[in-house]
Parts: C-alpha cells; sequence; structure tokens
C-alpha cells in the first residue's frame, strides 16, 4: 500500500455550470474534488532515508511518521470519458498557475465559474487536473492550499529539545506595492518589520547580524543610518535614518540562530505517495474509494506533473532527489513539464530550507538550490568536481519520464538556462532522446504588472506562452500514448551560433539598436553552502541567445509578435535610478516599443520605424498570421490558436494578450 492512510473528500460539486466539454462535448461534464490526505511514511525505507531529519520527526505508535496534505481534483463526471490522463501541477506558494498560463484564464484560486477557466483548454483535452499542497511553510489564507508536516527535535519527540541552526534572511524594499507577503511590512518611511522563515533561538543581538548593501557584488556592511532589533522570536525591527545613503532598491541580509526546523522533505515524499495511490490503488487502508481509480477494461492513468517557475525549479528537483520512484517500485511521473525554471531546482530539502527563495542577479543571489547538476544527463563537472544529472536516479530505477522543458529569455538572463543544454565548460550537449528543449524567445517570465514606482527602466514585457504550452502538451500526450516524436528541440546552440558571451550581445545589441544592454546577467559561481553567507568558487561558463537588429531573439520558438514585431521584447528589466540602477529587476521583462513614423535617429534609436516596416496594419497582420502558421505547420502552435488570433485581430486593440 502507498503513504495515503486516508483520503478524505468532504466536499464533490459539479462545476463551470455543467458545460460539456471536449469537442462536441464528448469530456463531458466536471466535478471539483476537495479534502485531505492523511499521510504515513516510514522513516528506515531506503526510498526515505534522503528526506532531511525524517528520522527527527515525531512518530506514532506504529512508529511512522503523519502528516497531511489538502487536495483538489477537477474531473470529468464521467471519468471514462477523459483522455486517461492525470494533469498534477505542483502549486506555486500555495496557489495554482496551470490554469492561468495554460487556459489564457484569470488568477483565481479555486476556479468554479465558466468565466474562471479562460478557453478551457485542460477540460477540452479531457485530463483530470490534480493539485495538492506540497509546501510546509505556506501561510494561511488567500485561497492557499496547506501542508501539515511536523517540526524535528533533537531526540524526535514532539516536547524534545529543538533543533538549532543558522537562519538566513534577506529582503529588498522596491516599491512598497512591491511588497507581497506578509514577511515583509513596511510601517513608516524608516520602519520595516520583518517577519522571521524560523523563530529564533535567542533574542540576543549578539548572536545575529544585520548588513546592507547597495548591489550584490558589494561587501556586506552596515553603513551608517541603519539600525536593528528582535520584537520577539519570530520578528525583527529594522530602522533607515535619513543619514542612510542607500537607496531602495539596496540589499538587507539577517543571520541568526534559528530553531524549530520543519521536515520540508516531505513535500516531495507527499506528490510522490498521493499521485502513487491515485494512478494505482482502488481504496484507501480505511476502504475509502480512490476518485480516480481505475476502472473495468480501462489500464491505470497516465500522469503528467507540471510545474510553473517555483514549481517547476521544484519538479526538476523532485526528479533529481528520486522522487519518481515510489515506495512500491512503481514510476510516478510517466511525463513531465517543467517550465521557466532555468537550470536552477529547489531549497527544500534541506535543514531550515526557504522553498520560496530563489536565485537571481541581485535578489536571492546566493541562497541555495541553483548548484550543479543543471541538465537533464549525467555529466562530470570539473568546477565542482561532482558527476550528476537530474534525470540519473530515476534512470537507474527505470523511471524516468518523458520531458518538455521549456524557459523564456527572462530564465537564460536570470536563471542561467544555457547550462541546461551545455556541459559545465560551455559546450552543447548532444541530443536527449527523452527530452525536449524549447526557448521561447523575446518573452519574459510573465506578463506581470509592474509596481506603481518607476522600479524598472522599460515597460513590462506583456508577450506570454501559453500558445506554446498548448501545443506541447499535445505533442506530449501523442508522444507517450501514440510513440508519436514531438517537436525537435528549439534552444540555442554554439553549433548554430546562437549562444553568445555578454560580452558579445552587448555589443551587437548596442551597435544595431542603439539602445543601452542590460550589461549584467545572473552569473553563477561554485557556492559552498556549508557556511553562511557561502564562500564562493570558480565561475561556470552561461550564455545568452543570440538577437536581431531589433534586440528581438532569432533563436528559439519565435512567437508571431516576435516575427512581426511591435517593437523589442526583452527577458530582462535594468533597474532604473533610485533601485539599485545597473542591476536586474528579479525576472521582468522589458518591451521597448518601435516609434511610429519618424526613426528618431537624434535619440540614439536606430530601430527603424513602424512605417519604415509596415505600409499598413493589413501588412502588419498578414505577416503576423503568416509567422503564425509557421508555428502550426512545426506543431509548436495548434490550429485553433491560429484562428483565435486571427479572429481577435479584427477586434482587439491590445493584441498581445491573444497568445
Amino acid at each position: 500500500m502507498t503513504g495515503v492512510k486516508r483520503f478524505e473528500v468532504v466536499s464533490r460539486e459539479t462545476v463551470f455550470n455543467g458545460m460539456a466539454f471536449g469537442e462536441n462535448g464528448s469530456v463531458g461534464a466536471y466535478e471539483l474534488l476537495s479534502g485531505r490526505a492523511h499521510c504515513e511514511i516510514d522513516p528506515a525505507h531506503a526510498l526515505n532515508e534522503g528526506i532531511v531529519n525524517l528520522a527527527n520527526a515525531p512518530r506514532s505508535a506504529s512508529g511512522l511518521v503523519e502528516y497531511g496534505v489538502d487536495f483538489h481534483i477537477y474531473k470529468p463526471v464521467e471519468l471514462a470519458r477523459g483522455n486517461g490522463w492525470m494533469f498534477y501541477e505542483f502549486l506555486n506558494r500555495g496557489t495554482q498557475r496551470g490554469i492561468v498560463r495554460i487556459n489564457n484564464a484569470p488568477v483565481v484560486a479555486l476556479p468554479k465559474q465558466p468565466e474562471d477557466i479562460g478557453n478551457g483548454f485542460l477540460m477540452h483535452q479531457g485530463f483530470s487536473i490534480v493539485w495538492t499542497a506540497w509546501q510546509g511553510n505556506v501561510e494561511p489564507g488567500g485561497g492557499r492550499m496547506l501542508a501539515q508536516f511536523p517540526v524535528a527535535t533533537r531526540n524526535g519527540e514532539p516536547d524534545g529539545k529543538p533543533i538549532i541552526g543558522t537562519g538566513w534572511e534577506e529582503f529588498v524594499l522596491d516599491a512598497t506595492d512591491s511588497i507581497r507577503g506578509a514577511q515583509l511590512k513596511e510601517l513608516d518611511d524608516t520602519h520595516v518589520l520583518l517577519t522571521l522563515s524560523y523563530p529564533a533561538a535567542s533574542l540576543d543581538p549578539t548572536t545575529a547580524t544585520l548588513t546592507a548593501r547597495q548591489h550584490e557584488r558589494d561587501p556586506r556592511a552596515m553603513p551608517p543610518g541603519i539600525a536593528w532589533h528582535f520584537v520577539d522570536e519570530n520578528t525583527i525591527c529594522v530602522e533607515r535614518s535619513p543619514e542612510c545613503t542607500l537607496d531602495r532598491g539596496a540589499i538587507f541580509e539577517f543571520i541568526y540562530r534559528a530553531r524549530d526546523p520543519v521536515v520540508m522533505g516531505l513535500g516531495y515524499a507527499s506528490v510522490r505517495d498521493v499521485m502513487d495511490f491515485l494512478k494505482h490503488e482502488t481504496t484507501d487502508t480505511h476502504g475509502n474509494p480512490n476518485p480516480l481509480g481505475t476502472l473495468p477494461g480501462i489500464p491505470p492513468s497516465r500522469a503528467l506533473g507540471f510545474g510553473l517557475s517555483q514549481s517547476g525549479r521544484v519538479l526538476r528537483d523532485f526528479l533529481y532527489e528520486g522522487f519518481n520512484e515510489s515506495t512500491l517500485h512503481r514510476q510516478v511521473f510517466d511525463a513531465v513539464v517543467p517550465i521557466i525554471a532555468g537550470s536552477r531546482r529547489a531549497w527544500i530539502n534541506a535543514p531550515f530550507s526557504q522553498p520560496g527563495r530563489y536565485s537571481r542577479q541581485h535578489e536571492d543571489h546566493s541562497y541555495p538550490g541553483d548548484q550543479f547538476p543543471f541538465a537533464y544527463a549525467t555529466l562530470a563537472d570539473p568546477v565542482s568536481g561532482r558527476t550528476a544529472g537530474i534525470l540519473q536516479r530515476a534512470r537507474a530505477s527505470n523511471t524516468a519520464p518523458k520531458v518538455m522543458h521549456m524557459d523564456t529569455d527572462s530564465e537564460v538572463w536570470s536563471a542561467r538556462a544555457s547550462l541546461v543544454a551545455t556541459d559545465c565548460e560551455g559546450r552543447d550537449l548532444p541530443d536527449d532522446p527523452d527530452v525536449r528543449l524549447y526557448l521561447t524567445s523575446g518573452i519574459a517570465h510573465g506578463d506581470y504588472p509592474l509596481p506603481s514606482a518607476p522600479v524598472t527602466l522599460h515597460a513590462t514585457n506583456p508577450l506570454t506562452y501559453g500558445a506554446t504550452l498548448r501545443a506541447l502538451f499535445v505533442a506530449m500526450v501523442d508522444w507517450v500514448d501514440r510513440g508519436i516524436e514531438p517537436p525537435p528541440s528549439v534552444f540555442p546552440s554554439h553549433k548554430e551560433g546562437t549562444w553568445w558571451t555578454l560580452d558579445a550581445f552587448t555589443e551587437h545589441f548596442e551597435k544595431t539598436t542603439g539602445l543601452a544592454s542590460p550589461g549584467v546577467m545572473n552569473e553563477l559561481r561554485l557556492l559552498d553552502h556549508t557556511q553562511v553567507p557561502p564562500l564562493e568558487g570558480a565561475l561556470y561558463p552561461a550564455f545568452v541567445p543570440a538577437v536581431d537588429t531589433d534586440g528581438n531573439g532569432s533563436a528559439g520558438i519565435r512567437q508571431p509578435f516576435v516575427q512581426a514585431p511591435l517593437g523589442t521584447h526583452a527577458g530582462w528589466a535594468p533597474r532604473a535610478p533610485g533601485f539599485a540602477k545597473g542591476a536586474l529587476y528579479s525576472v521582468y521583462g522589458s518591451y521597448i516599443p518601435f516609434v511610429a513614423d519618424d526613426p528618431m535617429r537624434a535619440s540614439g534609436d536606430l530601430r527603424p520605424s513602424l512605417a519604415a516596416r509596415y505600409a499598413s496594419r493589413d501588412e502588419w497582420k498578414a505577416r503576423l498570421l503568416a509567422s503564425a502558421q509557421s508555428l502550426v505547420d512545426a506543431r509548436l502552435m495548434l490550429a485553433s490558436d491560429l484562428e483565435q488570433l486571427r479572429r481577435e485581430l479584427d477586434i482587439s486593440t491590445d493584441p498581445f494578450h491573444i497568445l
């Protein structure tokens, strides 16, 4: 039996007003099941021994560790009318983003109405959609799904002596309305409250240090005009007096003695065990039926693992840590689609981990979760001296899934995506028969709205990648179910001359566009995390994609609005003065529109105007649709998305949202 002891369905309801999905209603209506999976895990099992601090978690009378996770399942009311696939999404900080990106839907925590699901793609395809909580430090509220994982103690008892280790916090103020979540609260112009990720083991200020620096590479120091104090074991207050000359992009770092680590690695075990239960079992140990259980005459469901941004990094780490093999030695995911993760993994299965942290050029640059291995193939790394690969454990246990890895330009600039396709000396890797790599060129990590303050120099890049994802999901199902080879990888390479050094990019970009290059990227060094902050080692080679004379990407999948552009679309966003000028802002992208009918040579902009490019809107529209047709021909866009683009171009004044 799997690690699911009781799969408790608390509510069940028909959703989306009972609308019938699929061609001619073939899939039928959907229902939503919500509840909690009550699980238990054996710390002595060989496949659980790598879960950090699991041996120090409190145990039940049977010697097992118990925990629970929320779940939501969307499924066809008549399961046999679905496509036989479970679409499992690793949640992003407790919330879903898959329906938002894949279905071009609004952000809704728990979609129930027809308007909540956008174009309904996943439902029309017949997927059963599964969400479970996996992150052990998510704050309640906002519709977030929660996991209840135990706190480890030195003797494994609920009231045992606390485990004490190093706590590590970092924050950047940026703009007031860009401060997200409950961890950071700006009280006024001078005082900021920081909620610690773990309680402080001591309130003695001599056991902790606060430093601040303007840029990531600057020395850590305590500049004049900064003071701090403990408010309580969970909170510190930082004061910035007028004497402080650092601007709002400065990096504050707090290192302290922390206690009570949560057994975060249970998040991986929970996904493994719940999905193994849903794929293979008919009932739980209490006799409750598996709502996605196999039907007479129908084989067990396939399972597709999907992760986006944070959850894409988590999915890569899930594979690397060996969790695609269940404790009964069955394969968990038949296919995985990690997107916008770059070469990073996640900081989860570690003491005092913080799953929400991830390295960027400026923010959180040195946190764990971005070290070797980077590629799916097993490689020897001369920098770290290690040999490993993302799929190494899965291949050793014969549980390796098919992989479609998709990144945007932002992941090249902010997440060293070139390391997914090159070895640690910068050379192209050979094609992998079970892996496809796709770069959506000219597209950013997300079309997020910018804060009201002018944190970046340019407007945010509005393009996104939903149309590409939809085509890839169709191809993935065909690949696994019918053995139809998917589109070949579409990623930059040295062989094609489309990986450039940062210096080569800067020279070409500034010479041909007249615009300023960002000048920096999120470089990667070997880091020794046995101390905080970590010791730095050698630099890894990382590259950026080639661009055309407009500054738009010339490699990868070139979205129609990149092939028939109205401006320059980039995956980088330089910070503005007053916000650590010279650094990159998070994982945002930039959009720099072309001028309408004046080449503006005096301003230095060398890009031809719109009037010089297109004789009329009809000419631009024809070129846009022709580029979309080329993607359909390459199976990188669905014919239905082309037709939708054609219809909306006739009525839309904001064309970028269409794809």
